[in-house]
C-alpha cells in the first residue's frame, strides 16, 4: 500500500498551503505531489525584479519544515514539479530547498516511491499566456488558435532557439520513460492529456479570425503517451475549469486512472489516493 496526496495548482495561496499542511498533520501520507503552479500567480514575469518576494525560501520552504518538525518520520515524501506559471528563475531555490529532504524535485526524473516508479514532467503544449519557461511544442510545431507559440513570448531563464523550435513534450515523454514498464508508474504531470474529462477549457464561442478555439486544450503527446505506455496513475492540473464543466476530476485511458487536482475556486482541491487501489481515490474541497 502506499497512501497518498496530490494538490496543484495552489498558486501561491496561503490559505490552500495552510489547509494542506494541516491535512497532512491530521493523516500523514507515504508520498505528497504537487503538481505545479505553486508560485503566485504573475510571479513568474517579476522574478527577475531584485526586490521580488522570495516565495520559496520565505514561506513554502519554512511551513514544510514546520510539518517535518511536528511529524517527525511520518513526514511524507514530497514530490514535486513546476507548472506554466511558475518562473523556470525559481528552479534553483527549488533545487536548493530539495539538498534538505523537504522536498524532491521530480521534473524530468524517474525516481521511487516503496514498490512504485514516479516519474515527474513540467512541460505544457503552446497556451495564450506570455510566460513560455515550461511550454513546448507538443507533437509538432502546431500553435492552436488563441495561442502563443513557445518561440515568442517569455522566458526568466535562456533556452537554445534550437531546442525552442524543435524539442517536443512527445520526444521528452520518448526519452523520460525509456523502455521501462510503466505499469507500477506514476507519472506527475502538469499538464492534461487531450480530450479527457480534465482539459475542457472555457472556450465557448471564442473565435479568433473567425476560426473557433478548441474546447480541449491538453496535450496530445500525454494522450498518446498514456494510451500507448499504460501508467498506473497519472496526476495532473494546469486547467483550473475542467472538473466544474465536465463534472469530474477523474477519468480513465485503458488500465490508466488520471487524477486531477485543478479546481476555479478558492477551496483548496485535495486528491486522496492509494496506489493499491487507485479506483477508490476521492478528491475533496478544502
Amino acid at each position: 500500500m502506499a497512501f497518498c496526496f496530490f494538490a496543484s495548482d495552489l498558486h501561491g495561496h496561503a490559505d490552500r498551503y495552510d489547509k494542506l499542511w494541516e491535512s497532512i498533520k491530521e493523516a500523514p501520507p507515504e508520498a505528497l505531489f504537487l503538481g505545479g503552479d505553486l508560485l503566485p500567480s504573475g510571479f513568474g514575469l517579476a522574478s527577475l525584479d531584485p526586490a521580488h518576494r522570495d516565495f520559496v525560501n520565505d514561506f513554502m520552504a519554512p511551513g514544510f519544515e514546520r510539518t517535518r518538525t511536528q511529524l517527525g518520520q511520518r513526514y511524507p515524501k514530497v514530490y514535486l514539479i513546476l507548472g506554466n506559471d511558475d518562473s523556470r528563475f525559481e528552479e534553483a531555490a527549488f533545487l536548493d530547498v530539495a539538498t534538505t529532504g523537504l522536498w524532491t524535485y521530480a521534473h524530468n526524473r524517474n525516481l521511487v516511491l516503496s514498490n512504485y516508479q514516479v516519474f515527474g514532467y513540467s512541460h505544457t503544449p503552446p497556451s495564450p499566456f506570455q510566460l513560455k519557461d515550461w511550454e513546448k511544442y507538443d507533437v509538432s510545431r502546431y500553435v492552436p488558435p488563441g495561442c502563443v507559440s513557445p518561440e515568442e513570448g517569455r522566458r526568466t531563464v535562456p533556452c537554445a532557439a534550437h531546442e525552442i523550435k524543435y524539442a517536443t513534450i512527445q520526444k521528452d515523454l520518448e526519452a523520460l520513460a525509456g523502455e521501462r514498464v510503466l505499469d507500477n508508474a506514476v507519472f506527475l504531470f502538469h499538464g492534461p492529456p487531450y480530450e479527457t474529462k480534465l482539459d475542457r477549457a472555457a472556450n465557448d464561442g471564442k473565435m479568433i479570425d473567425y476560426v473557433p478555439f478548441d474546447l480541449h486544450v491538453g496535450s496530445i503527446a500525454i494522450q498518446r503517451f498514456i494510451k500507448a505506455r499504460q501508467p498506473l496513475v497519472t496526476l495532473h492540473g494546469h486547467i483550473h475549469e475542467s472538473a466544474r464543466l465536465t463534472g469530474s476530476w477523474r477519468d480513465q485511458i485503458g488500465k490508466t486512472h488520471l487524477f486531477s487536482a485543478a479546481h476555479d475556486g478558492p477551496e483548496l482541491a485535495l486528491v486522496r489516493f492509494d496506489l493499491a487501489y487507485p479506483d477508490q481515490a476521492t478528491r475533496q474541497l478544502l
